[in-house]
């Protein structure tokens, strides 16, 4: 299997969200973003009946949003809670850095796989980013997407955007059951 880096190099169109659509007529960062809102609401009632430390830190992640309501706060927020949800932690799967040190802390925290968020010098969590993007074995294979998860990947590419949906683990078939109540 060829590492992300070499897959970059012999087919970079694919790493190209434009080029990416133009190849499979299939526009997946807007697709994701619609699918997200569609079931945000559905996932915030089900976040509300989560018991224990869960709901402790789901009620600390939802915070943000209120002083921010942006739906780029709120997506953010949903995407850590599902996290939290399965039992997985959202500071594996999304990463903040300085934008004044963000060459030094890139080069020393090479995820498998993760998103990662820059923020102005002195922004807080409620800020909009500078930038976003997604690393995979230590690559950037996308940014400026604006404003160990196996099960929160799943959620991801099993729920929101519909890809093989017929074929969930046990956890990721009880919360889309949930959603669906």
């Amino acid at each position: 299997m060829p590492f992300i880096a070499e897959v970059k190099n012999r087919w970079p169109a694919l790493f190209s969200e434009t080029e990416f659509t133009r190849i499979t007529m299939v526009p997946l960062l807007s697709t994701f973003m619609a699918k997200l809102d569609h079931y945000a609401d559905h996932l915030l009632r089900v976040f509300k009946k989560k018991g224990g430390t869960a709901k402790h830190s789901i009620n600390l992640i939802m915070a943000a949003m209120d002083g921010n309501p942006s739906v780029d706060v709120r997506r953010e927020c949903i995407l850590k809670a599902v996290c939290v949800y399965l039992n997985e932690k959202p500071d594996d799967l999304f990463k903040e850095f300085l934008d004044v040190d963000l060459g030094a802390s890139r080069e020393t925290e090479q995820p498998t796989l993760g998103v990662y968020v820059v923020r102005h010098e002195g922004a807080n969590s409620a800020d909009t980013p500078k930038n976003i993007g997604v690393i995979i074995e230590g690559c950037t294979v996308l940014q400026a997407l604006g404003d160990h998860l196996k099960y929160t990947f799943e959620f991801l590419q099993k729920v929101l955007m519909e890809l093989d949906g017929n074929n969930l683990s046990m956890k990721v078939q009880v919360l889309k059951n949930k959603l669906l109540e």
